[in-house]
Parts: structure tokens; sequence; C-alpha cells
């Protein structure tokens, strides 16, 4: 069954909200028994509702877990992590579904949680926010990252294995520094320019006019401004000197497209949006390449090596097999891309 990849055959789901509810969802429908908790009464009565056991104490929810998904508010996450760590078995892998990687990670490594908890982020979402908006099929393909630790890959295996087998995820080991960079410019900076050009026109004196003429350029560009603001706003708290550096950077492109605009350079204009339609068109376009590594499963110096530089250069992995003493990855990379 794949429900039981990874011998993660019990889960339980803290926070039921758009990611959680959807992971949560998705786990019940192949097959694991699964529970589910959230702070808000209604919410859990509502899980009951849809056939999901909702205990009312978050302890009783993950008590006897093979694996609990931690998917509340960023500020809450160690605060959470610690309660769920107390209620678990040493056994029970333990990882959450945050934009930012790093304080989380910290605060696991703090509490001696870095051998089970595996921090991770899957990177798909809706403009909706709650259960309501919770889709088993939300993220069915998505890449999603988890970041392997020193202090051991069994837990990252066993959740990887579980996420290939369920979610179909093109699972993206990196570190949380080297995930919180790049998800500034995949995520968060997007966020900031989305809210800026809806925000704009929010303030415009031709507001009604510019929604009546707005087509796909304009939904696409502002369709994250969509989300609950708070959470937003904690997700660029959250990782802040990232973005701010990566706004930097996007400033000094649109200062170049400004200055072109007013120099009336027609040739600087082009060259500028020439490099932003190579980007978008490698988006599309990209071809990976597929490669096995194996290693001995008591050996993770080089097993922790390769997965980061996996996920650094633009690589997934879309297979986790633990057998005879040795675990194989099925790895695939931008096919420009060597590994050493």
């Amino acid at each position: 069954m794949a429900g039981k990849a990874g011998g993660l055959a019990r889960a339980a789901v803290v926070g039921a909200g758009l990611i959680g509810g959807s992971v949560l969802l998705r786990l019940r429908d192949a097959g694991l028994d699964v529970a589910g908790w959230d702070p808000d009464p209604e919410v859990r009565r509502r899980l009951r509702d849809r056939g999901v056991p909702a205990p009312d104490a978050v302890e009783e929810t993950v008590a006897g877990r093979d694996v609990v998904f931690l998917c509340g508010p960023l500020p809450t996450l160690p605060t959470t992590l610690a309660r769920v760590a107390a209620a678990t078995d040493d056994r029970c892998v333990l990882t959450d579904v945050g934009s930012v990687k790093a304080e989380v990670a910290t605060a696991a490594t703090g509490q001696g949680l870095g051998h089970r908890f595996v921090p991770g982020h899957p990177m798909a979402g809706a403009d909706r926010a709650g259960l309501d908006a919770a889709d088993p099929a939300l993220l069915d393909g998505a890449a999603w990252v988890l970041c392997p630790g020193p202090a051991g890959t069994g837990a990252f295996r066993r959740l990887a294995a579980l996420l290939v087998g369920v979610f179909h995820a093109r699972v993206v080991p990196m570190s949380a520094p080297e995930h919180d960079g790049a998800a500034a410019l995949a995520s968060h900076v997007p966020h900031v320019l989305a809210a800026s050009l809806a925000g704009t026109v929010g303030r415009s004196t031709l507001r009604d006019a510019v929604l009546t003429l707005a087509a796909g350029s304009f939904a696409d560009g502002t369709r994250v401004a969509g989300g609950p603001p708070e959470r937003t706003a904690n997700m660029l708290l959250g990782n802040r000197d990232r973005v701010l550096a990566e706004l930097a950077a996007v400033g000094a492109f649109l200062d170049e497209l400004t200055e072109a605009l007013r120099a009336g350079d027609a040739g600087a204009l082009t060259e500028r949006f020439a490099q932003g339609r190579a980007t978008r068109s490698a988006l599309r376009d990209r071809v990976f390449t597929a490669h096995r590594r194996e290693f001995p499963a008591a050996e993770h110096a080089g097993e922790l090596a390769y997965l980061r530089e996996l996920g650094a250069a633009g690589g997934h992995l879309s297979a986790v097999r633990e057998s005879g003493g040795a675990v194989t990855y099925t790895g695939h990379l931008p096919a420009t891309t060597p590994l050493g």
C-alpha cells in the first residue's frame, strides 16, 4: 500500500488549514490511519463530519503515530514542535510545512530533535485559506523541500519515501539556509510584488476601470495577493534578511528598466525583457536527466553531501529505497548541470 511507504502507516496532522487539510485528506485517501487536530473547535468538528478523527487534545491526536505534520502558523511552530515531541515516541518522524526553514530547524536542534525532525516545505498553495479550501489533489506532484540534517538521515529517508509514494512529490533535499535563500525569490518576493501591484491599483482613481480591463497578465501577476495577509506577513518576517536582499536585487533590475524607458532606449528595454523571457522559458522547458546513487545505510556524511548538492543544483528525488543495508536514491538533475 502506498500509504505505508517508509513504514509510516499512522499519521497525524496538526493544523487543518489549506495545506494541513490537504495533507490530511490525501493521507486518508491513500489508506493511512490518520487523525487531525486544530486549535479551532469548529474546525475539529468539521473534520469529524468528514470522517477524520479529531480529538480535542493535541496530545491524544499525535500519541502512537509514526509521522506528524505540523501545519500551523510559522510563529507557533517551535512551541508546537516541543509539545508534539513530548507526546510522541522517539521513533515518530516529525515534519512541518512552513515556508521558512532556518528558524524551526534551529529550534529543533536546540530541543534535541534533530534526529527525527525533518523541516519541510511543499511548494504549492492557493489564493484561498482554511479547511474549506483544502483539496487532496493540491500537493500532487509538487516540489517538496526536505532538509536532511547532520544528526542522521533515517527520518529523512522514511519521510521522503512517504511523500513520493502518497503525493508523487518531487523531493528537493536542501539545507535550511539554502531553502530560505531560494524561497525568497521563488515565493516570498513574488508575494511582495503581487501585493504592490494590486495595492497600487486599489489606490488608483481608475481602480474600477483597471479591474474591468484586467486580463491574464494582471490576474496571474496578482494571484498570491489573494492569500491571508497575516500569513504573508509571518512568512516575510520569518525570512526578512533574505527577502530584503532579493528585493534590492529586483529593485536594481527594475531601475535598469526604468532608466531605459526614461531614455527611450529600445535596445536596452528589449535586452532586459529578453533576459526575463529566457528565465520564464526555462521554467517551462527544463529537461532532467535521471541517475541512481547508493550509500551504506549506516554512513551519513557522503549521503548528506549528495542530497544537499542535488537540491542546490536544482535537482530532486523521485524514489528512495532502503534494503540490504543500503539506501538507493533515484535523482534527477537539470540536463545542463553536472553533479560531483
